[in-house]
């Protein structure tokens, strides 16, 4: 016989996401709007009555670990048929499809109705444990009315919706919760020949300044003291919708804005576009005090031909100039960047000239892709793709050469003090601490949890080229 269960308190959620901070945005404020209607977070899928998966459209290992995994929740479906599951993000491409190939997903939603889920969420609980109950009862009295052994519930949103950009605004904080992403824009105008984002999460739509400024100003009152603004392509903020002043782009007149914000402490965003560092951004770099002295900058390949196959509208010369007038704006400022290898067609002597780039440029860090084709894309329609086997021999090398530079720059710092804002417990050793120095260098200490929140001064005894470990300089109380 089949057991069903109910809940008569109110139901417990679980949200896994596979991607960018972006991705984890937009799952804290589904959590928000669960969590506001009485929701209880849990841990695990087995301790839960709602299961989300928000996975980036972007990169392909995301989509299929969250496919993998929402395939394996099958059978948790049949066992407890209660159960609420469903997809965010990835849903944008595939849509009504995921249903056919996983028919226990009972709710796909687009990257525009991240608001919407709280409700959906309600209404397919709603129905199904009506459903359950209808069951049970169906097996004690056999011959009662079977309308609704058949029914099936499911809702799929995946349509645009206007003024979406500006319901991303809420987020639940844990105890001592220091830093804070804030979404400030959604979408991307800039068709990248290997991204899927423009059919994702559509043309960029921003938010205003002084709606971004209330939330700024909340997340601090409530504890925030570092804030990353986020965007698809963040320095184009606002350019279709507000206009310059002084010769300022919306993005700096956002910035000056939010680093005015009482309490705030450091200022960070992610990610940008060469092609959005202008003078004035250059200028702001150099000027506004709360910004920390760290870009992600992009760079994906330092081949002038790959970078045109791409749609990417820079060269490799423009990059190093970009970088040459950043690292002039602000001293010992830090670099990371993104670079995919094996992109369709490229040569030996291509990925030569991107090798030749990282080590002219000596990143702090990269994350470096291979390729991977992305349906309904034109990279992926090329017929000069990379065969694996090179993809990885390049992957390796390239990754020697920024490990090799990330260890220069972590050495560097050996035997300096440096600021850090402590985040919390290491998640490799609990019984530690990590927190990011303003250039966001990743730095493990020792010491008591009411450091947490906090910012001070580390003394840097060693480096492992990822992260820096030290010790807290404090005073005989245990303060700063």
């Amino acid at each position: 016989m089949r057991v069903y269960y109910f809940r008569w308190s109110m139901p417990k959620f679980f949200i896994k996401t596979y991607g960018c901070q972006m991705n984890e945005r937009d799952s804290e404020q589904v959590a928000h709007s669960l969590i506001a209607r009485g929701y209880e977070r849990v841990a695990h899928e087995r301790e839960a009555d709602v299961v989300l998966l928000n996975t980036c459209s972007v990169r392909d290992m995301a989509d299929q670990k969250a496919l993998g995994k929402m395939g394996m929740l099958g059978r948790m479906a049949k066992e407890r048929p209660h159960m609420v599951f469903g997809f965010g993000c990835m849903a944008q491409a595939r849509g009504e499809v995921l249903l056919e190939n996983l028919p226990h997903v009972d709710l796909v939603v687009g990257t525009q109705k991240f608001h919407r889920v709280a409700d959906y969420v309600e209404e397919l609980v709603a129905k199904k444990t009506a459903r359950s109950r209808h069951d049970e009862q169906a097996q004690l009295a056999p011959n009662q009315d079977r309308a609704m052994d058949d029914l099936r519930f499911s809702i799929v949103d995946i349509a645009e919706e206007p003024g979406s950009q500006s319901a991303i605004r809420n987020q639940q904080l844990a105890s001592r919760q220091a830093t804070a992403f804030v979404s400030i824009m959604q979408g991307c105008n800039m068709h990248c020949t290997f991204c899927i984002v423009p059919q994702t999460r559509g043309t960029e739509r921003s938010r205003s300044i002084d709606e971004i400024v209330r939330e700024v100003r909340d997340l601090v009152a409530r504890g925030v003291k570092e804030v990353t603004l986020l965007g698809q392509i963040v320095n184009l903020y606002g350019r279709h919708e507000f206009p310059k002043r002084d010769g300022k782009s919306p993005f700096v007149q956002l910035l000056e804005a939010v680093n005015e914000i009482d309490g705030l402490e450091r200022l960070r965003f992610t990610s940008p576009h060469p092609i959005g560092f202008r003078d004035d951004l250059i200028d702001a770099i150099s000027r506004v005090p709360k910004l920390t002295e760290h870009i992600h900058l992009p760079l994906q390949s330092g081949s002038n031909r790959i970078l045109k196959a791409m749609h990417r509208a820079y060269t490799s010369e423009k990059y190093v100039d970009i970088v040459r007038r950043i690292r002039h704006a602000r001293e010992g400022i830090s670099i990371t960047t993104d670079i995919i290898v094996g992109f369709p067609g490229e040569t030996e002597k291509d990925y030569k000239q991107t090798r030749a780039l990282v080590e002219e440029i000596q990143f702090d860090n990269a994350f470096v892709f291979r390729y991977s084709p992305r349906r309904d894309t034109p990279a992926a329609e090329v017929a000069d793709q990379i065969d694996e086997h090179i993809k990885e021999q390049r992957n390796q090398d390239l990754l020697r050469v920024v490990n090799e530079s990330a260890r220069r720059s972590g050495e560097r710092l050996v035997g300096r003090a440096v600021q850090v804002l402590c985040e919390g417990p290491s998640k490799t050793n609990p019984t530690r601490l990590v927190g990011r120095t303003r250039t966001n260098k990743i730095v493990v200490f020792e010491g008591n949890k009411k450091l947490i929140g906090e910012i001070f001064d580390v003394q840097i005894q060693r480096s492992n080229g990822f992260s820096l470990y030290g010790m807290p300089l404090l005073n005989d109380c245990g303060t700063f």
